[in-house]
Protein backbone atom coordinates (compact mmCIF):
# COMPACT_ATOMS: atom_id res chain seq x y z
CA UNK A 1 0.00 0.00 0.00
CA UNK A 2 1.30 3.16 -1.23
CA UNK A 3 1.87 6.15 1.32
CA UNK A 4 0.06 9.35 2.23
CA UNK A 5 2.83 11.23 0.62
CA UNK A 6 2.99 9.13 -2.86
CA UNK A 7 -0.91 9.77 -2.76
CA UNK A 8 -0.79 13.46 -2.52
CA UNK A 9 2.06 13.48 -5.34
CA UNK A 10 -0.41 12.24 -7.68
CA UNK A 11 -2.80 15.17 -7.50
CA UNK A 12 -0.37 18.30 -5.99
CA UNK A 13 3.39 18.44 -6.89
CA UNK A 14 5.32 18.44 -3.34
CA UNK A 15 8.13 20.64 -2.52
CA UNK A 16 10.62 20.41 0.43
CA UNK A 17 10.36 23.71 2.39
CA UNK A 18 14.05 23.19 3.94
CA UNK A 19 17.67 24.16 3.61
CA UNK A 20 18.95 20.44 4.70
CA UNK A 21 20.44 18.07 2.24
CA UNK A 22 19.62 15.25 3.77
CA UNK A 23 15.99 16.16 3.95
CA UNK A 24 15.99 16.48 0.55
CA UNK A 25 17.20 13.36 -0.45
CA UNK A 26 15.33 11.35 1.93
CA UNK A 27 11.80 12.55 0.52
CA UNK A 28 12.49 13.43 -2.80
CA UNK A 29 10.49 16.62 -3.62
CA UNK A 30 9.94 17.96 -7.13
CA UNK A 31 11.01 21.42 -6.08
CA UNK A 32 12.59 23.37 -2.66
CA UNK A 33 12.48 26.55 -1.58
CA UNK A 34 14.71 28.49 1.24
CA UNK A 35 14.32 31.55 3.19
CA UNK A 36 16.71 33.32 5.30
CA UNK A 37 15.43 31.82 8.99
CA UNK A 38 16.05 28.38 7.00
CA UNK A 39 19.72 29.26 5.77
CA UNK A 40 20.09 30.71 9.24
CA UNK A 41 19.23 27.15 10.65
CA UNK A 42 20.99 25.58 8.28
CA UNK A 43 24.60 27.57 9.07
CA UNK A 44 24.08 26.91 13.06
CA UNK A 45 24.83 22.81 12.05
CA UNK A 46 28.58 21.95 11.59
CA UNK A 47 28.08 20.04 8.40
CA UNK A 48 26.46 23.45 6.05
CA UNK A 49 29.98 25.59 6.98
CA UNK A 50 31.81 24.48 4.08
CA UNK A 51 29.02 25.72 1.91
CA UNK A 52 30.19 29.07 3.67
CA UNK A 53 33.55 28.64 3.14
CA UNK A 54 32.97 28.08 -0.68
CA UNK A 55 31.12 31.39 -0.64
CA UNK A 56 33.97 33.34 1.27
CA UNK A 57 36.80 32.02 -1.63
CA UNK A 58 34.72 32.48 -4.04
CA UNK A 59 35.11 36.38 -3.16
CA UNK A 60 38.64 36.08 -2.17
CA UNK A 61 39.53 38.04 -5.29
CA UNK A 62 36.78 40.96 -5.22
CA UNK A 63 38.08 44.32 -4.77
CA UNK A 64 34.73 44.89 -1.97
CA UNK A 65 35.39 45.74 1.49
CA UNK A 66 33.43 45.96 4.31
CA UNK A 67 29.37 45.40 4.23
CA UNK A 68 30.07 45.63 0.41
CA UNK A 69 32.09 42.10 0.89
CA UNK A 70 29.67 40.94 2.85
CA UNK A 71 26.59 41.06 0.47
CA UNK A 72 29.27 39.28 -2.07
CA UNK A 73 29.58 36.25 0.59
CA UNK A 74 25.91 36.08 1.35
CA UNK A 75 24.80 36.09 -2.50
CA UNK A 76 27.21 33.31 -3.24
CA UNK A 77 26.14 31.77 0.22
CA UNK A 78 22.33 31.56 -1.11
CA UNK A 79 23.42 30.18 -4.67
CA UNK A 80 25.46 28.07 -2.79
CA UNK A 81 22.94 26.23 -1.25
CA UNK A 82 20.95 26.69 -4.58
CA UNK A 83 23.28 24.84 -6.14
CA UNK A 84 23.83 21.98 -3.81
CA UNK A 85 19.54 21.62 -3.87
CA UNK A 86 19.38 21.20 -7.58
CA UNK A 87 21.99 18.64 -7.17
CA UNK A 88 19.33 16.61 -5.50
CA UNK A 89 15.87 17.71 -6.86
CA UNK A 90 14.94 17.61 -10.55
CA UNK A 91 12.84 20.51 -10.21
CA UNK A 92 13.31 24.50 -9.21
CA UNK A 93 14.98 26.26 -6.02
CA UNK A 94 13.61 29.13 -4.66
CA UNK A 95 16.18 31.66 -3.30
CA UNK A 96 15.02 34.70 -1.62
CA UNK A 97 16.08 38.26 -1.75
CA UNK A 98 17.05 40.02 1.41
CA UNK A 99 13.42 41.30 2.89
CA UNK A 100 15.36 44.98 3.81
CA UNK A 101 14.78 45.14 0.22
CA UNK A 102 10.64 44.66 0.59
CA UNK A 103 9.98 48.47 -0.14
CA UNK A 104 12.39 49.11 -3.09
CA UNK A 105 11.65 48.37 -6.55
CA UNK A 106 14.68 48.86 -7.83
CA UNK A 107 17.24 47.54 -5.18
CA UNK A 108 14.49 44.18 -5.66
CA UNK A 109 15.47 43.84 -9.39
CA UNK A 110 18.76 44.86 -9.22
CA UNK A 111 19.18 42.18 -6.54
CA UNK A 112 17.29 39.46 -8.50
CA UNK A 113 19.86 40.04 -11.27
CA UNK A 114 23.18 39.58 -9.12
CA UNK A 115 21.43 36.24 -7.89
CA UNK A 116 20.47 34.79 -11.41
CA UNK A 117 23.82 36.19 -13.12
CA UNK A 118 25.93 34.02 -10.23
CA UNK A 119 23.66 30.87 -10.64
CA UNK A 120 24.01 31.02 -14.56
CA UNK A 121 27.89 31.84 -14.03
CA UNK A 122 27.36 28.51 -12.24
CA UNK A 123 26.02 26.61 -15.50
CA UNK A 124 22.19 26.92 -14.32
CA UNK A 125 19.53 28.00 -16.31
CA UNK A 126 17.39 30.64 -14.53
CA UNK A 127 14.51 27.98 -15.40
CA UNK A 128 15.55 26.13 -12.34
CA UNK A 129 15.35 29.22 -10.78
CA UNK A 130 12.69 31.20 -8.57
CA UNK A 131 13.42 34.40 -7.02
CA UNK A 132 11.55 34.72 -4.02
CA UNK A 133 10.31 38.09 -3.63
CA UNK A 134 7.70 39.89 -0.37
CA UNK A 135 4.25 40.22 -1.74
CA UNK A 136 4.38 44.27 -1.10
CA UNK A 137 3.47 46.37 -3.98
CA UNK A 138 7.29 47.36 -4.33
CA UNK A 139 7.87 43.89 -4.72
CA UNK A 140 4.89 42.70 -6.90
CA UNK A 141 6.12 45.61 -8.95
CA UNK A 142 9.60 44.16 -9.45
CA UNK A 143 8.19 40.76 -10.03
CA UNK A 144 6.81 42.66 -12.97
CA UNK A 145 9.77 43.86 -14.10
CA UNK A 146 11.81 40.72 -13.69
CA UNK A 147 9.20 38.10 -15.37
CA UNK A 148 9.36 40.47 -18.52
CA UNK A 149 13.31 39.51 -18.58
CA UNK A 150 12.49 36.05 -18.30
CA UNK A 151 14.01 35.44 -14.26
CA UNK A 152 10.54 33.85 -12.56
CA UNK A 153 8.91 34.95 -8.92
CA UNK A 154 7.98 33.13 -6.21
CA UNK A 155 5.92 36.03 -4.56
CA UNK A 156 6.39 34.88 -1.27
CA UNK A 157 4.68 36.43 2.70
CA UNK A 158 1.26 36.63 0.94
CA UNK A 159 -2.03 36.63 3.14
CA UNK A 160 -4.60 37.90 0.67
CA UNK A 161 -6.62 37.88 -2.35
CA UNK A 162 -5.88 41.43 -3.12
CA UNK A 163 -2.11 40.00 -3.02
CA UNK A 164 -2.57 37.21 -5.05
CA UNK A 165 -4.44 38.57 -7.62
CA UNK A 166 -1.53 41.76 -8.05
CA UNK A 167 0.60 39.17 -8.66
CA UNK A 168 -1.34 37.62 -11.09
CA UNK A 169 -1.46 40.41 -12.72
CA UNK A 170 1.99 41.22 -12.60
CA UNK A 171 2.11 37.64 -14.36
CA UNK A 172 4.40 36.05 -11.44
CA UNK A 173 5.77 32.62 -12.07
CA UNK A 174 4.06 31.56 -8.36
CA UNK A 175 2.81 32.90 -5.28
CA UNK A 176 3.32 31.20 -1.63
CA UNK A 177 0.21 31.93 0.55
CA UNK A 178 1.08 31.28 4.10
CA UNK A 179 -1.83 28.97 5.26
CA UNK A 180 -0.55 28.55 9.40
CA UNK A 181 0.97 32.14 9.71
CA UNK A 182 -3.12 32.64 8.71
CA UNK A 183 -4.34 30.41 11.33
CA UNK A 184 -1.45 31.52 14.15
CA UNK A 185 -3.32 35.13 14.01
CA UNK A 186 -6.61 34.17 13.88
CA UNK A 187 -6.21 31.96 17.01
CA UNK A 188 -4.57 35.00 18.33
CA UNK A 189 -7.08 36.93 18.24
CA UNK A 190 -10.46 35.00 18.03
CA UNK A 191 -11.86 32.70 19.92
CA UNK A 192 -13.42 30.16 17.65
CA UNK A 193 -12.34 26.83 17.19
CA UNK A 194 -11.20 25.85 14.05
CA UNK A 195 -11.06 22.34 12.11
CA UNK A 196 -9.33 21.82 9.03
CA UNK A 197 -12.19 22.78 6.54
CA UNK A 198 -12.64 25.90 8.56
CA UNK A 199 -8.98 26.41 9.01
CA UNK A 200 -8.94 30.57 7.71
CA UNK A 201 -5.44 30.26 5.78
CA UNK A 202 -7.26 26.95 4.03
CA UNK A 203 -10.25 28.92 3.00
CA UNK A 204 -7.84 31.67 1.83
CA UNK A 205 -5.45 29.47 -0.30
CA UNK A 206 -9.09 27.78 -1.75
CA UNK A 207 -10.43 31.25 -2.33
CA UNK A 208 -6.93 32.21 -4.22
CA UNK A 209 -6.97 28.93 -6.09
CA UNK A 210 -10.97 29.34 -7.40
CA UNK A 211 -10.22 33.05 -8.48
CA UNK A 212 -6.74 31.67 -10.44
CA UNK A 213 -8.62 29.21 -11.99
CA UNK A 214 -12.09 30.80 -13.03
CA UNK A 215 -10.40 34.09 -14.48
CA UNK A 216 -7.53 32.46 -16.62
CA UNK A 217 -4.40 33.37 -14.45
CA UNK A 218 -1.36 31.07 -15.13
CA UNK A 219 0.34 32.03 -11.89
CA UNK A 220 1.07 28.51 -10.08
CA UNK A 221 -0.34 28.28 -6.25
CA UNK A 222 1.94 26.72 -3.51
CA UNK A 223 0.16 26.65 -0.25
CA UNK A 224 3.10 27.23 2.26
CA UNK A 225 3.46 27.40 6.03
CA UNK A 226 1.42 24.24 7.43
CA UNK A 227 1.30 23.74 11.30
CA UNK A 228 -0.63 20.70 10.64
CA UNK A 229 -1.29 17.26 8.36
CA UNK A 230 -5.34 18.55 7.74
CA UNK A 231 -4.08 21.73 6.48
CA UNK A 232 -2.54 19.91 3.87
CA UNK A 233 -5.28 17.49 2.93
CA UNK A 234 -7.87 19.83 2.45
CA UNK A 235 -5.67 21.60 0.10
CA UNK A 236 -5.10 18.61 -1.98
CA UNK A 237 -5.26 19.26 -5.63
CA UNK A 238 -3.51 22.70 -5.25
CA UNK A 239 -0.69 23.14 -7.83
CA UNK A 240 2.04 22.59 -5.62
CA UNK A 241 2.29 22.44 -1.62
CA UNK A 242 5.99 23.06 -0.04
CA UNK A 243 5.88 21.31 3.39
CA UNK A 244 8.50 21.10 6.06
CA UNK A 245 10.66 18.03 7.29
CA UNK A 246 8.44 17.02 10.27
CA UNK A 247 5.18 17.32 7.98
CA UNK A 248 6.49 14.99 5.16
CA UNK A 249 7.90 12.64 7.69
CA UNK A 250 4.45 12.41 8.84
CA UNK A 251 2.60 12.38 5.46
CA UNK A 252 5.28 9.11 4.71
CA UNK A 253 4.43 7.14 7.95
CA UNK A 254 0.44 7.45 7.16
CA UNK A 255 -1.52 5.49 4.72
CA UNK A 256 -4.78 7.54 4.53
CA UNK A 257 -6.28 7.93 1.27
CA UNK A 258 -6.07 11.48 -0.31
CA UNK A 259 -9.29 12.75 -2.12
CA UNK A 260 -8.87 15.88 -3.98
CA UNK A 261 -10.45 18.91 -2.89
CA UNK A 262 -9.03 21.33 -5.10
CA UNK A 263 -10.34 21.03 -8.88
CA UNK A 264 -10.03 23.70 -11.32
CA UNK A 265 -13.25 22.27 -13.13
CA UNK A 266 -15.46 23.55 -10.33
CA UNK A 267 -14.06 26.91 -10.46
CA UNK A 268 -15.91 27.76 -13.54
CA UNK A 269 -19.21 28.29 -11.77
CA UNK A 270 -17.86 30.34 -8.58
CA UNK A 271 -19.88 33.37 -8.13
CA UNK A 272 -17.00 35.53 -7.39
CA UNK A 273 -16.19 38.54 -9.48
CA UNK A 274 -12.45 40.27 -10.80
CA UNK A 275 -10.98 42.55 -8.07
CA UNK A 276 -9.47 46.13 -8.78
CA UNK A 277 -5.90 46.11 -8.19
CA UNK A 278 -4.71 49.29 -8.96
CA UNK A 279 -2.42 50.75 -6.19
CA UNK A 280 -5.07 52.95 -4.71
CA UNK A 281 -7.03 50.36 -4.38
CA UNK A 282 -4.26 47.28 -3.79
CA UNK A 283 -3.01 49.71 -0.57
CA UNK A 284 -6.93 50.38 0.71
CA UNK A 285 -7.48 46.82 0.55
CA UNK A 286 -4.49 45.55 2.22
CA UNK A 287 -4.61 48.20 5.01
CA UNK A 288 -8.25 46.99 5.71
CA UNK A 289 -7.51 43.40 6.04
CA UNK A 290 -5.70 43.42 9.95
CA UNK A 291 -4.32 39.92 9.53
CA UNK A 292 -2.49 40.51 6.23
CA UNK A 293 -1.26 43.85 7.09
CA UNK A 294 0.15 42.17 10.42
CA UNK A 295 1.26 38.78 9.26
CA UNK A 296 3.16 40.84 6.13
CA UNK A 297 4.87 43.22 8.86
CA UNK A 298 5.63 40.21 11.00
CA UNK A 299 7.12 38.40 8.13
CA UNK A 300 9.37 40.93 6.85
CA UNK A 301 10.65 41.75 10.42
CA UNK A 302 11.51 38.09 11.18
CA UNK A 303 12.97 37.36 7.63
CA UNK A 304 14.99 40.70 8.02
CA UNK A 305 16.27 40.14 11.81
CA UNK A 306 17.40 36.11 10.31
CA UNK A 307 19.45 37.97 7.76
CA UNK A 308 21.39 40.42 9.99
CA UNK A 309 22.04 37.05 12.19
CA UNK A 310 23.35 35.32 8.47
CA UNK A 311 25.12 38.63 8.07
CA UNK A 312 27.00 37.97 11.41
CA UNK A 313 27.81 34.85 10.70
CA UNK A 314 29.78 35.67 7.56
CA UNK A 315 31.46 38.22 9.26
CA UNK A 316 32.90 36.33 11.92
CA UNK A 317 34.06 33.86 9.28
CA UNK A 318 35.12 36.68 7.11
CA UNK A 319 37.30 38.10 10.19
CA UNK A 320 39.58 34.28 10.59
CA UNK A 321 40.15 34.72 6.88
CA UNK A 322 44.13 35.10 6.78
CA UNK A 323 45.18 38.53 5.04
CA UNK A 324 46.86 37.76 1.85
Amino acid sequence: MSNTLEALRKITTVVADTGDFATLEAYAPQDATTNPSLILKALQQAEYLPVLDDAIEATQNSEKNGEALVDLVIDHLLVGFGQKILEIVPGRVSTEVDACLSFDTRATVAKARELIALYEAAGINRERILIKIASTWEGIRACEILQQEGIRCNMTLLFSLAQAVACAEAEAQLISPFVGRILDWYKANTDTPYTAETDPGVVSVGEIYTYYKKFGHNTEVMGASFRNIGEILELAGCDLLTISPALLEELQGMTDEVPRKLNPENAADAAIEQLDVSEKSFRWLLNEDAMATEKLSQGIRVFGQDMLKVRAIVRTQLAQVPVA
